[in-house]
């Protein structure tokens, strides 16, 4: 056994892994660690994490032992949860499960556009109540859809949305021609770009550029009675602001998976508000993600122990897959 074929699966146990990881077990050493005492004793000498499960919070304390790294494979497409100085400006190449999510949380988005164009919480609440009451709905086709943040994740939105009839735009780091978009709009374009838009979803991932880009002054750009959906980051929406736009009407309704703060507080506003919709962060669960996972790291693995690219490389100071 070489020094480059010890895996270290960080947030798993031997008795409970990954599904389908151990059929690698012939071509590499596993190990495994959930603990930090665990995960620091399992580096040394090895050259691939895959983290499986757990931040920084436990790999930051056990990087001393991390000489040997050379590749971390993260478990999701958003690498936020485990960056820290030390390893952004370190050698190790990051990679992310960029593709796994990006079906089911298009699926996702479409459910509460529809959810809300259908009223189908209020059909539930007449059906509760034996109510007949025949009414006139809304249709997605035609409406207008801002995708910001036009990574994989935010395209395949917008193929979805296309498939409905909606008219797709995009909004990027720069303005650039773009073979589904037309043209993505750059982030100094988003203020314009927010009024043109009968729906808004947030794709973004956190970084230190992305904080709070949805504040006061970008709900107050949007047309009054937008929908607003954020499957990105938490940190990228300015919460107090939103809570009043949602209050005032400027936004008509929220769909929330992600928030400043996991799990949302129970004292958050946000609970109470009648339109809202709150998932726990969940756009991308969907029966059979996590083999999903494991086949990236798999087939990245392969490419890692042949001298092949890597799939997915982050890059760590912008913190996503350019």
């Amino acid at each position: 056994m070489t020094e480059r074929g010890r895996v270290v699966v960080m947030g798993a146990s031997a008795d409970r892994p990954p599904p389908g990881l151990p059929l690698v077990a012939d071509a590499v050493e596993l190990r495994f660690a959930d603990t930090v005492e665990a995960l620091a004793a399992a580096l040394e000498g090895a050259d691939v994490l895959f983290a499986w499960s757990g931040g920084r919070d436990l790999l930051r304390p056990a990087w001393g032992s991390a000489g040997s790294l050379r590749w971390i494979q993260a478990a999701s497409a958003g690498v936020d949860g485990l960056l820290f100085p030390e390893l952004v400006d370190s050698d190790v190449v990051l990679t992310n499960a960029r593709g796994v999510f990006d079906r089911p949380i298009a699926e996702h988005v479409m459910a509460v556009l529809l959810l809300f164009a259908k009223d189908l919480r209020g059909v539930l609440e007449r059906q509760r109540r034996r109510e007949w009451r025949p009414r006139d709905t809304e249709t997605l086709e035609g409406k207008r859809l801002l995708v910001v943040g036009v990574g994989s994740i935010g395209r395949a939105i917008a193929r979805t949305a296309k498939a409905f009839g909606m008219t797709v735009r995009g909004v990027g780091r720069t303005t650039r021609p773009d073979a589904l978009f037309g043209t993505v709009m750059g982030v100094d374009e988003l203020h314009d770009a927010l009024g043109w838009a009968d729906v808004v979803v947030d794709v973004l991932p956190a970084t230190p550029a992305t904080h709070h880009l949805f504040d006061a002054e970008a709900f107050a750009a949007m047309n009054p009675g937008v929908r607003f959906v954020n499957v990105g980051r938490g940190s990228t929406v300015d919460e107090v602001a939103l809570v009043e736009a949602l209050r005032s009407g400027r936004i008509a309704a929220a769909a929330l998976d992600v928030f400043e703060t996991e799990p949302l507080p129970p004292e958050s506003p946000l609970w109470e508000l009648p339109n809202v919709v709150i998932t726990p962060h969940v756009a991308g669960d969907v029966a059979g993600w996590r083999e999903a996972v494991v086949e990236v790291f798999v087939e990245n693995l392969e490419r890692y122990l042949t001298g092949e690219p890597l799939k997915g490389v982050v890059d760590k100071r912008l913190g996503f897959v350019p």
